[in-house]
C-alpha cells in the first residue's frame, strides 16, 4: 500500500467497521483490555495527581455528560481527560510491544465518555475500543523506534486512537473520520523530559490524548476539517516525529490481525521496560541458587538501548523516579519478592536517593548494561539477560524474551480479575471491585452505556 493513502485507508476502515466484524476472540480480548483498565482507573482516581486534575476539571464547566471516576460527572472531553490521567498514575495499565504504547489509558476513557453521552450500546463501545487500539498501535508501530527517543507514544500516537474510538461512537463517515484524524494529529504531543525530574506529566499524556481525541471527533461531526494526509504528508506526523517511519505498518493485516489481541498486561507497578528483569529476579529469588541478599556479590542486567534510556536511573530520589529505575526494581524484586504499589512508598526516598537501608546497600551491586543482541530484537521482543553472581563465585544466568503478561507469556483472565481486586478492594471496597468485574463481563448485553459505570462516579457533579 502506497504511503500516500494511509490516512484515508485508516479512516475508511474505521468508519466502515461494525461490531459484527469483530471475531469472537477479538471481542473477548477487547473485554480483557477493559477489565484490566478499570482497575487502574478506579484505583488511580484516588491518587493526588488525579485529585488535582479533578479539581481543575471542576472549573471548566457544568456539563454532566459522562462519569469521572471518584469525582462525579463532567463534559465528555473533560471526563476522558480525568479518567485517562487517573489510569496511568499507578503504572499498571496495559502496554503493547511493537508500538511501546499504553493504549487503555487514552482510548478507553475517550470511548466511555462519548458512549455515555451518546447513549450507545455496550457492543458499540467494545467496537470503538477495538478500533481505537487498532489506530493507536498501528500508528505507534509505524513511527517506532526512532519516535521514542523524544516522544511518548501514549501521548502522541494514542491521540489518533482516542479520536477513532470517539469517532466510531459518533458514527462518523469516512470523510469526517479522516478530519478527526487530522485534528487529532495536529494536537498529538508528549515529551520524555518529565522523566528528568520525576514529574507528574507522564499521566497527563494519556489524559490529554483522550481529551484531544474526543475534541477532534466532536469537531469533525460539526464539519470542522482536518489535514487529509496528517500521517504521511510532507509536514505530517511521520516526517515530524520519526526518522524511520514505516507507513506499511498501517495497512499490514488491517482487518485480519486485530492489535488489541497483541495487548500485554502489567503485573508490576512500574515501567514496562523493567518487567522482564523483575521476572528474572523473582525467579532467581525462588530458586535453590538464591544465596540471600548478603550472599549476593553482583547482578548484571543486560537490556535493550531504547529501554535503557528510560530506566537507567541508578539511585532514584522519588517514588516516580523509582518506577523508571531498573536497578531499583530489580533490587526490590530480589529483596521483597514483589514490585507492587507498596514498593514505591514515599518514605523510601530522599533528596540523596534511596534511604531504605537494605535496598540502598544492594543498589551498587546492580549494573545495567546495553546488550546489542537484545537491542536488535527490540521492539518485537522486550528481552533481558541477567547474570547473578554469589559471593562464593557461583553464577546463575537467566534470560527472557517476553515479560509475564505478554501474549507469548500469557496470564489468564482470572489473574486480571485478581489484579483488579488487589487494586480496588483496599481503596473502594470488595463490593465495588466485584461490581466492576461483573459489569465488564456483561458489556456485550448493555443497551445504554450511560448506565454501565455511572455508579463509580462517587461524588457530586463537576
Amino acid at each position: 500500500m502506497a504511503d500516500s493513502s494511509v490516512t484515508q485507508l485508516l479512516a475508511s476502515f474505521c468508519a466502515r467497521a461494525r461490531f459484527g466484524d469483530l471475531p469472537a476472540a477479538v471481542e473477548a480480548d477487547t473485554g480483557r483490555a477493559v477489565l484490566d483498565w478499570i482497575g487502574s482507573a478506579l484505583a488511580g482516581s484516588l491518587e493526588p495527581p488525579a485529585r488535582m486534575a479533578q479539581r481543575v476539571i471542576a472549573t471548566l464547566g457544568s456539563a454532566s455528560d459522562a462519569t469521572v471516576f471518584g469525582a462525579g460527572r463532567a463534559a465528555a472531553a473533560n471526563a476522558a481527560l480525568a479518567n485517562g490521567l487517573a489510569t496511568h498514575i499507578l503504572e499498571l495499565d496495559d502496554v503493547h510491544k511493537g508500538s511501546t504504547l499504553h493504549a487503555a489509558a487514552p482510548v478507553i476513557p475517550a470511548a466511555l465518555a462519548v458512549a455515555e453521552r451518546e447513549h450507545r450500546t455496550g457492543a458499540e463501545f467494545l467496537l470503538a475500543v477495538a478500533l481505537g487500539y487498532e489506530a493507536a498501535l498501528r500508528i505507534g508501530e509505524a513511527v517506532n523506534p526512532s519516535h521514542y527517543r523524544f516522544w511518548h507514544p501514549t501521548g502522541t500516537a494514542a491521540t489518533f486512537g482516542a479520536a477513532v474510538a470517539a469517532g466510531s461512537l459518533l458514527r462518523l463517515d469516512e470523510a469526517a473520520m479522516r478530519d478527526a484524524l487530522g485534528s487529532a494529529g495536529t494536537q498529538a504531543a508528549g515529551l520524555w523530559e518529565f522523566n528528568a525530574d520525576g514529574a507528574m506529566s507522564k499521566a497527563l499524556h494519556p489524559g490529554k490524548a483522550a481529551f484531544n481525541g474526543v475534541l477532534a471527533a466532536d469537531l469533525a461531526r460539526q464539519g470542522f476539517t482536518g489535514a487529509s494526509r496528517i500521517l504521511e504528508g510532507a509536514r505530517g506526523f511521520f516526517r515530524a516525529t520519526a526518522t524511520d517511519a514505516d507507513p506499511s505498518r498501517i495497512s499490514d493485516g488491517l482487518g485480519q490481525r486485530w492489535k488489541v489481541s497483541e495487548n500485554c498486561y502489567k503485573l508490576h507497578s512500574c515501567c514496562g521496560h523493567t518487567h522482564s528483569a523483575i521476572d528474572m529476579a523473582q525467579d532467581f529469588r525462588a530458586s535453590p541458587a538464591w544465596p540471600g541478599a548478603d550472599g549476593l556479590a553482583a547482578v548484571e542486567v543486560r537490556t535493550y538501548a531504547s529501554g535503557y534510556e528510560i530506566v537507567k536511573e541508578s539511585n532514584p530520589r522519588t517514588p516516580y523516579q523509582a518506577k523508571f529505575s531498573l536497578a531499583y526494581c530489580v533490587a526490590v524484586a530480589l529483596l521483597e519478592g514483589q514490585v507492587g504499589l507498596e514498593q514505591f512508598s514515599a518514605d523510601r526516598f530522599g533528596p540523596e536517593g534511596v534511604v531504605e537501608p537494605r535496598i540502598r546497600a544492594l543498589l551498587p551491586r546492580i549494573a545495567i548494561v546495553v546488550d546489542p543482541e537484545v537491542s536488535a530484537r527490540y521492539p518485537a521482543e522486550w528481552g533481558t539477560r541477567v547474570r547473578f553472581t554469589a559471593r562464593n563465585g557461583a553464577t546463575t544466568d537467566l534470560a527472557a524474551a517476553f515479560p509475564r503478561g505478554n501474549p507469548e507469556n500469557p496470564v489468564a483472565t482470572a489473574a486480571l480479575e485478581a489484579k483488579l481486586r488487589h487494586l480496588v478492594s483496599p481503596r473502594l471496597g470488595a463490593e465495588v471491585a466485584e461490581r466492576a468485574i461483573a459489569t465488564v463481563h456483561r458489556l456485550h448485553d448493555i443497551t445504554d452505556m450511560a448506565t454501565a459505570f455511572a455508579e463509580f462516579g462517587g461524588g457530586a457533579s463537576l
